[in-house]
Order: structure tokens, then sequence, then C-alpha cells
């Protein structure tokens, strides 16, 4: 089994899939009836054992808590990880009003997710049938996330991140809004899959954790809820507050996602950075893009 073949299971999977489209009994009202959620996923691997997982385990980034590929399976040789990007019904629907999550994000954020989990466990499935052990890591009984608490250390944490582990494959960089950038932009969900299957590592093509953040501030100024500064990003404790607010009035579906839509990342890489711009970095912090020389 190559690359191709894998991508190509995925891809036929989100089209035929009825669970990418949202049937009139499910949907919250009739103009989101028949909705499609996601576009075609994109796709990146990488080695089980490149060294920036271990890194993942400095308390800078993640933690000692972080399992690595070979701590969730020992004979894992590649990480493969996937973007679904949201259909363009769906990023619309959430354009108009910025104050609450809109029908078409609510379904995309809930029954998206659904669809992720269904793929997942669909590759597993073939890897398997071609006689490569695999694993879903957030679907593994050894997955936990914590997301309750009072101290700023140990909430909003995992033992695996898709964010960070398609970053290491070579998906995307971050943002300021701590989502993750990727040639289909931010808007949309994020699987991996850990396997014994040895697929050739894709290239990294950016250095810096913010490479493709433009630090426009549009996420900033999108924000209803004032939970992202230029000084320190996101404040995860004000964004999961506004989420619970969200699920009492849409209960039992939540979500926001105003920090996805409506900003140059939204669906791509903003235009203002590229391999003409290095992001300059003091303490941890963006300050500005600069020309390297000879670039014109």
């Amino acid at each position: 089994m190559e690359k191709r073949d894998l991508i190509r299971i995925a891809e036929e999977f989100v089209v035929n899939s009825k669970e990418n489209y949202i049937t009139e009994e499910m949907a919250i009202s009739e103009k989101v009836a028949g909705m499609k959620i996601f576009d075609a996923p994109i796709f990146a691997f990488c080695s089980a054992d490149d060294e920036c997982f271990a890194l993942l385990k400095q308390p800078s980034a993640i933690g000692e808590h972080f399992m690595l590929p070979r701590e969730w399976m020992p004979p894992s040789k590649t990480v493969i990880s996937f973007f679904l990007p949201f259909s363009e019904e769906v990023r619309k629907g959430n354009r108009k009003d910025m104050s609450w999550p809109s029908e078409e994000w609510l379904h995309g954020r809930i029954e998206g997710q659904i669809l992720v989990n269904k793929l997942c466990m669909h590759l597993r499935s073939e890897l398997e049938s071609a006689g490569y052990e695999s694993i879903v890591p957030s679907l593994d009984e050894r997955f936990w996330s914590n997301t309750n608490g009072t101290n700023h250390e140990t909430m909003f944490t995992s033992n695996w991140s898709e964010r960070h582990a398609a970053f290491v494959c070579g998906l995307g960089t971050f943002g300021l809004s701590k989502g993750l950038i990727t040639p289909k932009g931010m808007a949309g969900r994020f699987g991996s899959i850990i396997t014994g299957l040895h697929l050739s590592p894709d290239r990294r093509d950016y250095e810096n954790v913010y490479e493709y953040c433009s630090m426009c501030g549009k996420c900033v100024k999108n924000c209803p809820i004032n939970a992202i500064t230029m000084e320190n990003g996101k404040d995860h404790f004000i964004c999961s507050e506004f989420l619970n607010k969200t699920r009492e009035k849409h209960s039992p579906r939540y979500g926001c996602g105003k920090c996805q839509v409506d900003v140059p990342c939204e669906c791509r890489i903003p235009v203002l950075h590229g391999k003409d711009y290095r992001l300059i970095m003091s303490n941890g912090k963006a300050i500005c893009y600069v020309k390297p020389r000879g670039l014109l």
C-alpha cells in the first residue's frame, strides 16, 4: 500500500459517505438540510521516530504526558495526518453573524467530527486488512483530554494532539488563534493514524511554529469575547467559557469558529507570507516579518 492508495481511499470515503451531508432528520433547520460538510482531505506523512515528537514532551510544548508514536504502538513506523477542510457552505454560514456560531458551523463541529472519526477507523481498517498494525490515538482507550479544572498548566491538554501531529507531519504551522494553518487554511478538522506501514516522510516546508501566520490580527477582531490578543494569542479559559455558553444555547451542539472564518488563513496560507518572508520571534512571541537579503 502506498500514499496514493490511502489518499484515494480517503477521498472516495468522503465523497460517498452519507455522513458528509446533513439529512433532513438531523438538520437544525431546513436551510442546512442537504449541506455538504467537508471538501476533499489533504494528507501529510512523517516518520514515527521524527525527533520533533520528542520535543513535544517539553513543558513549553505539550508536556511529559504527551505519548510518542512508539509509546502508542511500539512497532509504529509512520504517522499519517490529514485535514478535512470545511465546505464553502459551512464557512460562509459562519461569517454572517460574528456573535454566535451558525447552524452550518454547529453541524460541521459535531457531525463533522463524527465523520472524521469514521474516516480514521476506515483507514485503520484498510491498513490492517493489508497486514499493517495501526491505531487511531484519539479513539484509543488510553487517550485522555483535560478541559476541566482551574490550573492553567494542567488544563486544555491531552496525551495526543491532532494539531501538533499535523505540524510534525508537515501539514502546516500554528496561527495566533492556536489553530493550524494548512494549504487549505485552518477552517476544518484534523485526524491521524499511527501505522506499522513504512511510508516516506513528507518534507516540512517550514521552520518556525508560526511561520504561516501573517499576524494580521483579524482573528483578534473576530473573536466575540476578546479571547485572543496580539501579545498573548488565545486564552483557552475565556474561549472555553464561551463554548460552554454556546452549548447551553444550542445543546447538544456547541462551537464558535469565528477565528477560523473571514480571516486571510480561512482556506489558504496568507498571501503576505511565503518564501520571501521570515518571522522574527522574541521570547516566544512574534515581532514582525522581514525579507531576507537578495529577495526583492
